[in-house]
């Protein structure tokens, strides 16, 4: 290699090097943001496409139907307000405050992510669900 071959050679390294380097500081990696919809606390963080969302409880009258119901829909008002939806749940942790009312927090959850549900898992809470409620459930979704 001729020494004038050297320099190119080199000069072309180094300019690929500098513009990785413009690249790489140009995007830092996933950002992360809080999405608030009317609470003190945070109830859903995003970092880069991942989103995830506090559990939520339903803190008023009912059976565990309309107490999942009402779940369900808080969720669902928590995925849209950060860009995402029911259907891009990966995730869902269920706490119930006695697993007698299994059996009818599934009737209300089927069907409500689409054809293709999260994975999930369900346990009862030892000691109950803080406020009364007879359920709470968190998820993880993308946008």
């Amino acid at each position: 290699m001729s020494k004038h071959d050297r320099r190119g050679f080199l000069k072309a390294g180094v300019g690929a090097a500098a513009g990785a380097g413009v690249a790489q500081a140009q995007s830092p990696g996933p950002v992360r943001k809080v999405h608030r919809r009317g609470s003190p606390f945070n109830q859903a963080v995003s970092y880069g496409n991942l989103l995830f969302i506090a559990g939520k409880g339903y803190h008023k009258e009912g059976d565990i139907k309309i107490h999942t119901k009402g779940v369900l829909d808080d969720l669902q008002a928590e995925l849209e307000n950060a860009g995402s939806s029911m259907e891009k749940v990966l995730q869902c942790r269920v706490f119930l405050n006695d697993l007698k009312d299994y059996a009818g927090m599934n009737e209300v959850f089927k069907g409500r992510f689409g054809e293709n549900p999260p994975v999930r898992t369900t346990v009862a809470a030892a000691g109950g669900i803080p406020g009364n409620s007879l359920v709470e459930i968190d998820v993880i979704a993308y946008i």
